[in-house]
């Protein structure tokens, strides 16, 4: 592996401190996703919703959207389990970058440029950085706006570990599991006046916006593929 360190900063993070280490090769700047076993998804079973945010999907729902009886049931169907894995220390992109071929032929081009996509684990890892919050920076997320055409807000913060992630409902990145995508909807939720917080959840850390996911994969998505991303892994 060729590259050279571009930064090294020191951030507070779950009440600890932190490093940020950023590599940069062939002109592409990379963070540093530390490996380990890790605690994933979202525990049901002890997170509760703001009343604000049971209000606003109460509302979604009597409009019919949503899913389920109340908040918690639905995300139960969107959101990865509570588990542990171990991973790889990598490389992982600062930015996603747009697909260059179709979700198929991805691997190959990127392995050409000695990269590859990362898992769905590697993703969301990258993203809470072991945060067990349904956002990456806490558990609420402003009900006065939606996360599209602001230049502030949570979800414009790099990531802890100095990722720009899961910053815009209208993204979709794609990881080496089918069956999921990750970091927005591609402005689903927002295009289609679901809710305040339904257009906020594709942001969420867990989130595997499978209708999505199954659209993207589908023949329908063919045709869309320069509008979905992947975030570029090196192995270490």
């Amino acid at each position: 592996m060729s590259g050279r360190v571009a930064g090294v900063e020191t951030v507070e993070h779950l009440g600890a401190r932190l490093h940020r280490v950023r590599v940069e090769r062939n002109g592409r700047e990379f963070a540093l996703i530390p490996g380990g076993t890790v605690t994933l998804g979202l525990d049901l079973d002890v997170w509760q919703p703001t009343p604000g945010q049971a209000a606003d999907y109460a509302e979604s729902l009597g409009q019919g959207f949503g899913g389920g009886p109340d908040l918690r049931a639905y995300l139960a169907q969107v959101l990865s389990p509570r588990r542990c894995v171990t991973l790889a220390a990598v490389l992982m992109a600062v930015e996603n970058e747009n697909l260059t071929e179709l979700p198929a032929d991805m691997p190959a081009a990127l392995a050409a440029r000695g990269l590859r996509m990362p898992t769905s684990d590697e993703w969301e890892h990258a993203c809470g950085a072991g945060a067990g919050t349904l956002f990456r920076w806490g558990d609420e997320c402003p009900l006065d706006e939606i996360p599209y055409g602001h230049d502030t807000g949570p979800q414009r913060q790099l990531s802890a570990l100095g990722l720009r992630i899961a910053y815009d409902t209208y993204s979709v990145e794609l990881t080496s599991d089918v069956t999921a995508v990750h970091g927005g909807d591609g402005g689903e939720s927002v295009c289609g006046g679901y809710g305040t917080l339904l257009a906020w959840l594709p942001l969420a850390t867990a989130n595997r916006n499978p209708s999505t996911a199954e659209f993207v994969y589908s023949p329908d998505g063919d045709g869309l593929c320069e509008d979905f991303s992947t975030r570029p892994v090196l192995p270490l």
